[in-house]
């Protein structure tokens, strides 16, 4: 159930990465952005967006329906799962349901008022998993899964409206908007293709040179090593392209200080979890699992030093408050390129540890890039750079902190 929800959850998310244009972003960035006129233009786009990725996601699923039929996919893999195919059609409604969501929330973030959309993220998990309990009371199938996903999205979409202060939505247009859209949103769209691509490239590419079960391994591991990556992400981008747009409409000579004011912050924690999960990688998947899975440490261990190039996320975001989101296209087509080249090579070369070092490498090119355009865009502080890689040691110092910790409770627990 769970492998069948997963492959149409990718199917849909790449739906919605690959017709990405930033409307959000350009209502933050926006110097029109508190304008009502802008903000209906904007909704009446993404709702014509939403409309669009629902009928796709049924008609890939009637597509895969077919392909099953005639035999064209594997009889033995999830892709020929009969429920599969109405699973991605009923789960593309929630692109549609997304997509009456109200423009309030992208005005929220522009003006960092995060509290109530944490708490609507919050009541939304909740709704969802109440709706799954009680499809799950009368049928316990795949379809409490599905039915947990449209309850969370119907709750959110609901609460964006009733919840949140601002502009309330109605269907307009303006040309003048919606060139301003697509103007912004060209390189949004082209960004959201290759972030798609770079971020799982690597494991579309491994599925074809390994077997089953040591990708099954390497997922564990890269879901671990990328938990700081998606955290540390979300924080960036609920808080720092709001704050950088800000300042580049307000204060631009201040942008610089501000940019490492949340540069030093997300750095410092950044550093110091890679450290600790660098000397602590073996131990955490022994104490979580099996011996059957012991191999996970030490590809955990090499992937955790590509969360050092995390906090350079955050001068991605002020490129974008600075309208260069070519600049963030630029970049993840050098990650997409450097990965598959890299893995390929290193695969061939090295096995599989020179292929997990060819992703982390992949990772931490793109730095060295955006170092560059710091540079360029007058903003790079290369002392402060480097004073905060001092946080790294201190990191590798608490790992061996914690593994000893680890190991000295285990051993007590199992002699009482």
């Amino acid at each position: 159930m769970f492998g069948v929800t997963a492959i149409a959850t990718v199917v849909l998310v790449g739906l919605s990465m690959f017709s990405d244009i930033g409307l959000g972003q350009v209502i933050i960035r926006s110097h029109r952005g508190e304008e009502a006129v802008f903000a209906n233009t904007v909704w009446t786009t993404q709702i014509l967006r939403g409309a669009l990725l629902w009928l796709v996601g049924i008609l890939v699923s009637t597509m895969l329906a077919l392909g099953a039929g005639m035999g064209f996919v594997d009889a033995k893999s999830v892709y020929a799962d009969p429920i599969l195919p109405p699973v991605i059609a009923v789960l593309s409604a929630t692109a549609l349901i997304d997509s009456f969501a109200s423009t309030k929330d992208a005005q929220s973030r522009r003006n960092v008022q995060l509290a109530k959309l944490i708490q609507i993220d919050i009541a939304s998990q909740l709704a969802g998993l109440l709706c799954m309990f009680a499809w799950i009371y009368f049928e316990r199938s795949i379809w409490a899964l599905v039915f947990g996903a449209l309850g969370g999205s119907l709750a959110k979409t609901f609460l964006t409206h009733a919840w949140l202060s601002g502009h309330r939505n109605r269907l307009q247009w303006d040309s003048s908007v919606f060139r301003e859209i697509l103007g912004f949103g060209k390189w949004i769209f082209l960004s959201s293709i290759l972030g798609f691509l770079a971020a799982n490239a690597d494991r579309i590419l491994l599925g074809g040179l390994v077997t089953a079960r040591t990708l099954g391994i390497y997922s564990i591991a890269f879901t671990f090593a990328s938990a700081v990556d998606l955290i540390m992400t979300r924080v960036i981008m609920a808080v720092a392209f709001p704050a950088f747009s800000e300042i580049v409409r307000q204060r631009p000579s201040d942008l610089r200080k501000v940019y490492y004011k949340v540069f030093s912050a997300i750095a410092a924690v950044c550093y110091f979890l890679s450290g600790v999960l660098i000397v602590w990688s073996q131990g955490l998947i022994d104490w979580l699992y099996d011996v059957r899975y012991s191999d996970a440490g030490w590809m955990l261990q090499i992937l955790v030093f590509g969360s050092v190039a995390v906090p350079f996320q955050v001068a991605i975001q002020c490129f974008l408050a600075l309208g260069m989101p070519q600049i963030h296209s630029t970049i993840l087509f050098v990650r997409l390129i450097t990965l598959v080249a890299g893995l390929l090579m290193a695969f061939h070369w090295f096995g599989l540890p020179g292929a997990l070092w060819a992703i982390v490498g992949s990772q931490l090119l793109p730095a060295v890039a955006i170092l560059i355009w710091l540079a360029r865009v007058k903003l790079l502080d290369l002392k402060r750079e480097l004073l905060l890689l001092a946080i790294f040691p201190l990191g590798l110092i608490a790992g061996h902190g914690i593994s000893w910790l680890a190991l000295f409770l285990g051993n007590f627990f199992l002699r009482h």
